[in-house]
């Protein structure tokens, strides 16, 4: 790479002779001024103001221009013998943590390249230096005519330098912030926070200058005379007031699938109000949200009836309230498998209270268990339910 300025680097008592080498370069597509009528290149043409006459750049030199029109020739020689320890030097004020830089302040970048070999052994030294206190150097310099600020900074195994504003070339941003009052809702900066989240993760490698590429191609597509120009759709700007809540959660979904994730589950950082829709009446996608703490708890479902009967219903409700207090073999010994034993006995088939299959199964066991147990408790219980249960039949075969 060529170089732009040779200089040196005054670290302390070590000087470090290098070289200035440009760190960035601008890819953006320039264009020529033309005549419309007949193609024919526009040009800016250096004439001089008295003889009217075209000045080769051989001839034209700087001069300042005081306030009455007057101009003051300015030349190399007078800005080289300046007294400026700068001129032809970079010197370091201080090292500070790159924290403390703002970033408004920085500039166009430049890679230190070591001049010569003498050189190897002191940029080394600074590098590593600056490797090991995580510190950035603060340094003076001299470029095109003007002093300058400057950071310096380790980029990979070479010294890179940042050109900065002075602090007073800041201006203060008087009338930028919003000038009226406005408040923001926790859920809303939930949905921001993982709409950050999600976009934080793309790679700055990977970014390109995508109006570059379609410019490039539209001029290759018009030297080859195939170009036709499309339609643009240009959407109505302004007036329109949308639900933010809505656009938060949308642009959450939209990327999340740009990079294959599932879009489920993205309201469940905030709380969602569509609280009368959008204020403009225009209508937003609004998807429903769960509220922390608040989701439906689930009722245990009762049992599937065998014969559908509300008797059915009733006995297993019963059952599973019964099971949940007390033990099983209890609840089936003292509840309904008595009953069920003494119509058994009795002969009777079908019975008015039909129990489900689970429950059929676990009582008949409960019953063979504890046959002995129940038969001196509940004996006149069993004989009193085995009556009840056949004099319905009686009746009806009368």
């Amino acid at each position: 790479m060529r170089s732009i300025w040779n200089g040196a680097i005054s670290f302390g008592l070590v000087s470090i002779p290098i070289k200035l080498v440009n760190a960035t370069e601008s890819h953006s597509i320039s264009f020529r001024q033309i005549h419309l009528s007949d193609g024919g290149r526009i040009r800016y043409r250096k004439v001089c103001e008295l003889d009217g006459e075209e000045v080769p750049g051989a001839e034209i030199g700087k001069g300042y221009e005081e306030a009455d029109g007057s101009v003051i020739p300015i030349t190399d020689e007078d800005l080289a013998q300046l007294p400026l320890a700068t001129a032809k030097t970079i010197e370091i004020m201080s090292f500070v943590p790159a924290e403390e830089i703002d970033p408004l302040q920085m500039d166009a970048a430049y890679y230190l390249a070591a001049n010569g070999a003498t050189a190897a052994k002191p940029y080394t030294l600074l590098r590593e230096a600056l490797k090991r206190s995580r510190k950035v150097a603060i340094a003076k310099f001299a470029l095109r005519g003007r002093e300058r600020l400057g950071m310096l900074r380790v980029v990979d195994d070479v010294i890179a330098m940042h050109g900065l504003l002075w602090p007073d070339e800041i201006r203060v941003p008087e009338g930028v912030a919003p000038d009226v009052e406005v408040t923001v809702r926790d859920a809303e900066l939930d949905l921001a926070d993982a709409l950050m989240a999600t976009l934080g993760e793309v790679e700055l490698a990977s970014l390109h200058d995508e109006y570059r590429d379609a410019v490039e191609a539209m001029i290759a597509a018009k030297a080859g005379g195939a170009f036709e120009p499309a339609e643009a759709t240009v959407e109505p700007a302004g007036g329109q007031v949308i639900d933010l809540m809505a656009a938060l959660e949308k642009s959450v979904r939209a990327a999340k699938a740009s990079r294959g994730e599932a879009g489920d589950g993205v309201g469940e950082t905030g709380e969602a109000s569509a609280e009368g829709g959008t204020e403009s009446g225009t209508e937003a996608e609004v998807t429903p949200m769960r509220r922390r703490g608040g989701a439906t708890r689930k009722t245990s479902a009762a049992p599937k009836a065998v014969g559908g009967k509300k008797s059915t219903a009733a006995s297993a409700k019963k059952t599973a309230a019964a099971a949940k207090s007390t033990s099983k073999k209890k609840s089936t010994a003292a509840g309904p498998g008595t009953a069920k034993s003494g119509t058994t006995k009795s002969g009777t088939v079908k019975s008015t209270t039909a129990k489900s299959t689970t429950a059929k199964s676990a009582t008949a066991k409960s019953t063979a268990s504890k046959a002995t147990s129940a038969a001196s408790t509940k004996k006149a219980g069993t004989a009193a339910g085995a009556k009840k249960a056949a004099s319905p039949r009686k009746r009806a075969s009368a």
